[in-house]
């Protein structure tokens, strides 16, 4: 699909899942009925340390958005929304846990903040101090559990697909959820980024976001269709599992094509932007008939000051389980943060948000 294709597509675009060439498209299935069927908690590697300016919560929210969460704690304690901290973006109709902050320099939280949240559909678990402001990102990784239901509960090659995703990993797509209601956010990406992004169109950067993630989706699927989205081509750069290590790899040896079939290494994709890629031979090509196809994104981006990344185009699950019950079937599983639990349901169910 080239840029002009981009106003007339059916959202989300059809990109390929991992295992249909072996078990076929999956039959259809729901996920999200209800919140409580879609539970997510984020992971951190510290606790707050007990003392500072700045109030921590523990919060589950249930029906809500990080960001209306957000708001209402800033409008309970009377401060800017600027003031209240949060790691990552959690879905809406579901039921989650993460950690908030509020700036509350020498002053204690207002008289009954943990009832008036509650009101308004936020609890809270457990609260602590600590001396700076929860940052984007910090999380090490969420831990999802989820509610499948619908016809694809009676597909006998269910446990098979998921036995198969727990060996082989998952394609590391952007979930449908990053580019907004019918791709919306991409389209608007286009717009800005052909007329010059400015910082006030976009504060948060969520439509940047948008045009790298659509990128780097492109990119992975086709990976998927040649079959090297899990195999480390020449001159690949390779990301250690767990970790934020990266390598270029001129010629993938032996001992190196046995880490990344045991899913300790895995192929990676660019994020677009402004330096110069590490990636070399086929793996550098992928990367040139994306500009290619997609000049004026990739050229708005690097305009834009964005800085090139790159993201690993598999995903181990973690403590993967699967538990039947009557009439329904349960998984649980962790993934790292900026990973996406849709591109694990899309490879086992139909669902028109897929």
């Amino acid at each position: 699909m080239g840029e002009a294709a981009m106003d007339s597509i059916a959202w989300p675009p059809a990109w390929p899942r991992v295992l249909d060439a072996e078990f076929g498209a999956p039959p259809a299935g729901d996920y999200r009925a209800r919140p409580e069927d879609f539970q997510v908690a984020e992971v951190l590697d510290f606790a707050p340390e007990g003392e500072g300016e700045h109030l921590w919560l523990h919060i589950e929210k249930r029906d809500l958005t990080t960001a209306m969460a957000v708001r209402e704690l800033a409008r309970l304690c009377e401060v800017s929304p600027r003031d209240v901290g949060y790691s990552g973006m959690k879905d809406r109709v579901a039921v989650t846990r993460q950690w908030l902050s509020v700036q509350l320099p020498g002053r204690e939280a207002p008289a009954g903040l943990t009832e008036a949240l509650a009101e308004r559909g936020v609890r809270v678990l457990s609260e602590a101090r600590h001396p700076r402001k929860l940052k984007r990102g910090v999380h090490r990784a969420n831990r999802f559990r989820l509610r499948l239901s619908g016809a694809a509960l009676e597909d006998p090659a269910l446990e098979a697909r998921w036995q198969r995703l727990v060996a082989q990993g998952v394609a590391n797509y952007f979930g449908p959820q990053r580019f907004g209601p019918d791709g919306r956010n991409l389209l608007r990406a286009r717009s800005l980024l052909a007329r010059g992004w400015r910082k006030r169109d976009d504060r948060d950067g969520m439509l940047l976001s948008a045009a790298r993630s659509f990128l780097f989706n492109e990119g992975l699927a086709e990976r998927v269709r040649d079959g090297s989205w899990n195999r480390l081509l020449p001159g690949e750069v390779a990301i250690l599992d767990g970790t934020a290590s990266q390598f270029t790899l001129v010629a993938p040896d032996a001992e190196l094509e046995a880490r990344a079939a045991r899913l300790d290494l895995h192929p990676s994709g660019v994020l677009w932007g402004v330096g110069r890629s590490v990636a070399e031979g086929e793996a550098r090509a992928l990367e040139a008939r994306l500009a290619e196809r997609y000049p004026s994104l990739c050229d708005g981006l690097e305009r834009a000051g964005v800085r090139l990344g790159r993201r690993a185009l598999r995903l181990r699950l973690g403590e993967p389980r699967l538990t039947r019950g009557e009439g329904e079937l349960w998984l649980a599983f962790s993934l790292p943060r900026g990973a996406f639990a849709t591109a694990v349901l899309r490879e086992l169910i139909a669902h028109p948000t897929l």
